[in-house]
């Protein structure tokens, strides 16, 4: 149990807590996978339960990977056999064999958001509506929203209050694409990521032999990330965990940033009302940033009224100030970023890697980008076109996905012309129309082409058919290597790639080849036990735009939009675009939970720096076309200015400073309190405040008066300075020594003895 002696109190105190409805709030680098792995891990050791019996779920496979990784140096290889993964691929898993009860086939097809986006495409044709109010990326958003909220086709139909928002938008056939959709999708043999959750969902209820199958196999659940859960995926797990109740749930309310995709902070500030015999544990302690990061961002996130009350607090050391960045345009931003970057990288022999660039939508990486290029520093873009996103490989998934389901319309829309070969769109319309009007599926009357549309594309489509026939005998007969080399050299694809010369056609070609090499390494990894071409593909599928990330050079600046950044760290962050209307979003300040979910996003910036934090802003800035003016984010007059310098090197443009842009600097700099010397407690000591901790009102604090603080503990105060306006205190703490707080932050009980 060696593994014990690593953990704090708190943390031990999750980890041996086993059984039972649990809830551990993991404030921000308070050791959260380490918790998990290690309550896993004396799952297995100390109660020997089965890890067949374990279900863990994540929201990334890299996340799952690592966690894997750390069990299995615990426990050994028994750790493979831990049912762990995302939500999506575990429920995929059940799924697949399950999928018959559904009225779908084992091998079916995952379509991701381009292959939605395409069938919505050509139903919206279809039903000649409008493609300009019917766009497929706001159909499918509208779909996607139903099937989280567990809405079907049909109650969507039928529901008043949906119809009357759809006609309010102009747009009253939603509806009608939706069942289309859906039909499709299940003619198709194919499921988009939201169905996995729905569908899941739906064999749980239709089938109570099933349901009651998984909860007898999973004697303990664990949900990672829980704020970001929506209410398909807190039913499902409260369904699997209903007959033993132990279910434990990790997060932090205050990492809660994914409501536009469906997450519902409610799932975890609710959770104890669900379960009334629940254990909350809270690690508060940071492992990660400096006392001045951790400090600051408590003083952002302590604005937010929605929220599970915790005290992060940490032993690091003080650290420096946040430094704020001013910017007469976002070019100029951009420029003072990557002169930042060379400067620390020069004073503090930092890597490339060691370095995030933040922002709040995708489009203000431009700047960062063009000034990073001019000074020679590498760097890469979290988020943008991945991989598998590139035409190329779409091309060649689309080959092998159809080799394994002849059913998937997307695919074989996508190939039958592909390199050219004189079938064009007409005749795919046709063979639909045929399909659908003799009620057989389209890839039976491509088959036999010739009974049902004559015509010049005959025998195009006879040699189309009779090279995937032979694709399906060699996927069948080998292992996904040796599949997918053949298919892509026999489709002509790699043919044509390679006659390309162009500096393009040679990337593509490269591309591709490199889309082999993963499948290669793919079947040559030992813990793939199924090396077949389907269960690649359904690794793929599956992937996050963070787990792609396999650069080869892995020392480069990393660019990214906050949102992309969490659960991440680095040495150094800066947080670009500061300003009013863009962090906080303009679309995002109509309401207090949409205002108080755009401070939850900045914590989450703040929180992923360890030694430096820099924040920036612009005065001006290029929005849709046009220089717009701007004013400061009201969030950085929420970070106590004790936190903060304003950059120095910028004290030559004083005079280009408004006066409210002037009131705020000075504000800043006058307030400026010295951040409390250390935070190392003498002997180990951790101070535990009473449940009911409230802090006093200190416009009466005097000498000799005793305190106390939820982190410091108890105290005499030794020092009042009264002058300005931030009012501050010296007290002389039993086990922490002296320390300078500022009264209008600091958190204390005052106690008559």
């Amino acid at each position: 149990m060696d593994y014990l002696e690593q953990l704090n109190e708190p943390q031990r105190e999750a980890v041996e807590n086993v059984n039972g409805p649990c809830m551990i709030i993991a404030g921000a680098g308070s050791g959260k996978t380490r918790v998990l792995t290690y309550r896993i891990a004396h799952l297995m050791n100390a109660h020997n339960v089965d890890p067949f019996n374990i279900l863990a779920l994540t929201f990334t496979n890299k996340a799952a990977g690592e966690m894997r990784h750390r069990i299995e140096s615990v426990v050994g290889s028994d750790a493979k056999n831990l049912w762990m993964g995302t939500f999506h691929s575990v429920f995929a898993r059940i799924l697949r064999a399950e999928a018959g009860r559904l009225g779908f086939p084992s091998n079916f097809t995952i379509y991701d958001t381009d292959d939605s986006k395409s069938l919505l495409k050509n139903i919206i044709k279809e039903l000649n509506l409008d493609d300009q109010i019917y766009k497929p990326n706001m159909v499918l958003s509208r779909i996607s929203m139903a099937k989280n909220k567990l809405v079907s086709w049909h109650e969507y139909t039928t529901n008043p209050i949906y119809r009357a928002a759809d006609e309010e938008s102009n747009r009253p056939e939603i509806g009608r694409i939706y069942k289309a959709y859906v039909e499709r999708c299940f003619k198709a043999s194919a499921m988009d990521f939201d169905d996995l959750l729905f569908n899941t969902n739906v064999l749980f209820r239709n089938f109570p032999d099933v349901l009651n199958k998984y909860q007898h196999r999973f004697h303990y659940v664990m949900v990672d990330e829980f704020q970001d859960t929506n209410l398909s995926q807190y039913l499902i797990t409260r369904k699997l965990s209903a007959v033993r109740e132990n279910i434990c749930v990790v997060g932090d309310d205050a990492q809660s940033i994914y409501a536009f995709r469906g997450a519902d902070i409610q799932n975890i500030l609710n959770f104890e009302k669900d379960y009334p015999s629940l254990k909350v544990i809270k690690l508060e302690q940071n492992y990660r940033s400096t006392q001045v990061i951790v400090e600051a961002a408590n003083s952002v996130i302590d604005k937010n009224r929605a929220q599970l009350k915790k005290n992060v607090w940490t032993a690091n050391e003080t650290g420096e100030l946040v430094q704020l960045i001013k910017a007469n345009s976002d070019g100029e931003e951009g420029k003072l970023v990557a002169t930042h970057i060379f400067e620390e990288k020069m004073n503090r022999q930092y890597h490339n890697s060691d370095f995030a660039v933040l922002y709040r939508t995708n489009s203000q990486s431009r700047s960062i980008e063009e000034a990073l290029r001019r000074m020679n520093i590498k760097y890469k873009i979290i988020g943008g076109l991945s991989f598998y996103q590139r035409k190329e490989i779409k091309d060649i998934l689309s080959y092998l996905r159809f080799a394994i389901n002849e059913r998937d319309e997307q695919a074989f829309r996508r190939i039958i012309n592909l390199p050219k070969r004189g079938i064009g769109d007409s005749t795919v319309d046709k063979i639909m129309v045929a399909a659908a009007q003799l009620g057989f599926p389209f890839w039976e009357i491509a088959k036999g082409m010739q009974n049902y549309i004559p015509g010049r594309a005959v025998h195009a489509v006879a040699e189309f058919v009779t090279m995937i026939e032979g694709f399906k005998l060699t996927v069948q007969s080998k292992d996904a290597y040796e599949a997918a080399s053949h298919i892509a050299s026999r489709s002509g694809i790699l043919k044509e790639l390679y006659e390309d010369k162009t500096i393009e056609g040679l990337n593509r070609y490269e591309n591709v080849q490199e889309l082999l090499n993963a499948i290669k390494e793919f079947v040559d990894n030992t813990e793939n036990e199924d090396k077949s071409l389907g269960a690649f593909l359904q690794e793929v599928a599956l992937l996050t735009s963070v787990d792609e990330d396999k650069d080869n050079d892995p020392d480069k600046v990393t660019l990214m939009t906050i949102h992309m950044a969490k659960g991440l760290e680095f040495k150094a962050v800066f947080v670009v675009g500061m300003e009013e209307d863009l962090f906080p979003s303009q679309m995002m300040i109509s309401s207090r939970s949409d205002l108080e979910e755009e401070r939850r996003l900045f914590y989450v910036a703040i929180t992923r720096a360890e030694k430096k934090l820099f924040l920036s802003y612009a005065t001006s800035r290029y929005r849709f076309g046009k220089l717009k003016s701007c004013d400061p984010s009201r969030f950085l007059e929420e970070i106590n200015p004790g936190y903060i310098k304003v950059d120095r090197k910028l004290s030559n443009q004083e005079n280009r400073f408004s006066a409210t842009e002037k009131d705020f600097r000075s504000n800043l700099v006058s307030g400026m309190a010295p951040p409390p010397k250390t935070s190392t407690p003498i002997n180990g000591y951790v101070h535990k405040p009473e449940a009911d901790f409230q802090p006093s009102d200190t416009s009466n604090l005097q000498v000799g008066m005793k305190v106390e603080h939820p982190k410091f503990g108890f105290g005499m105060v030794i020092k009042m300075d009264l002058d300005g306006a931030n009012r501050k205190a010296s007290v002389n703490f039993e086990n922490f020594g002296e320390k300078t707080l500022l009264l209008s932050f600091a958190k204390i009980k005052i106690h008559s003895s």
